[in-house]
């Protein structure tokens, strides 16, 4: 038996993964994208080891901040975790906020060109005027667009890179080359929590990270690593290293944190809502517990 626990980021998922793992001798699998970094233990807000106890975990401290991780990785580490949890026969847990791995392993990925030197280059300088971009993305793939928000620079910058390294509009080049899901059903439980709540929840998350000493972690990492790998550019990574450009005080990277991790969880929220084609049990986080139990048959 799997399932998957999705939500917005400060939602209660780990905790809730925790208890329930607790409960049932379950296998963990982190569905987050920080988290697979050794060293960025604060800024990812992953559990301590206190916290996992003996709790099976994968996807948590797989690769250092200098080493690059993509989806295909992940796929690997899924594999790796079913494997432990059919031979132990037990539930696993796949929890987290990114719900792209989770949505590629339902709906099978597509192959994606090496982007060339030159296109890189095409695409830095298209990109200088996104709504320029977007517009000619809406005009050239009207399937792809529906997918794609206007201030989604990551996902248009994508758009592009397939478009300029295959010359094919990429609704139809990744639908040519899309592979055979890894997962073909699994039940999927979302916490459904209220703006209000959510804010108050990230607002105190936030204030907990730079107690317990964020400001000195991105320190050490920026010292070991640079500022040059992708995670050193990630929500309460890149505000610290902004505070220690000056371009903050404190009080304001507190606040730049809280916004942008605001922001984060709405995008969250939107992906959740339109990517995922099977239904998503959503519920309350003091509902949850009890629905997954039953679902697992505990």
């Amino acid at each position: 038996m799997q399932i998957a626990i999705i939500g917005t980021t400060a939602s209660g998922k780990s905790d809730l993964a925790l208890g329930i793992a607790e409960r049932t001798n379950s296998i963990i699998l982190s569905l987050d994208s920080l988290c697979v970094y050794k060293e960025i233990d604060i800024a990812s807000a992953k559990p301590t080891c206190e916290q996992m106890g003996n709790i099976k975990h994968f996807g948590i401290d797989v690769i250092n901040p200098d080493e690059s991780f993509n989806v295909t990785i992940f796929f690997d580490l899924y594999k790796i975790a079913k494997q432990e949890a059919q031979s132990k026969n037990v539930p696993l847990i796949i929890v987290g906020g990114t719900s792209f791995y989770l949505k590629a392993m339902l709906s099978g990925l597509s192959d994606k060109p090496l982007v060339s030197e030159e296109n890189q280059k095409k695409i830095t300088r298209v990109l200088r005027d996104i709504k320029n971009a977007y517009k000619y993305l809406i005009q050239t793939d009207p399937a792809m667009s529906k997918k794609i928000e206007a201030n989604d620079r990551y996902r248009i910058e994508k758009w592009y890179e397939v478009y300029f390294e295959t010359g094919k509009i990429p609704s139809d080049f990744l639908q040519q080359t899309k592979k055979e899901p890894l997962i073909k059903n699994l039940p999927i439980f979302e916490i459904d929590t209220d703006k209000d709540t959510l804010q108050q929840r990230i607002a105190l998350r936030t204030k907990k990270m730079i107690k317990e000493g964020l400001v000195d972690e991105v320190a050490r990492l920026e010292k070991k690593y640079t500022r040059e790998p992708n995670c050193m550019k990630a929500i309460g990574i890149k505000e610290v290293i902004d505070y220690f450009d000056g371009l903050y005080s404190l009080e304001q990277m507190e606040e730049k944190i809280v916004t942008n991790t605001s922001r984060l969880a709405k995008r969250q929220r939107t992906f959740n809502k339109t990517q995922f084609i099977q239904p998503i049990i959503k519920k309350p986080l003091n509902e949850m517990e009890k629905a997954i139990l039953s679902a697992l048959k505990y």
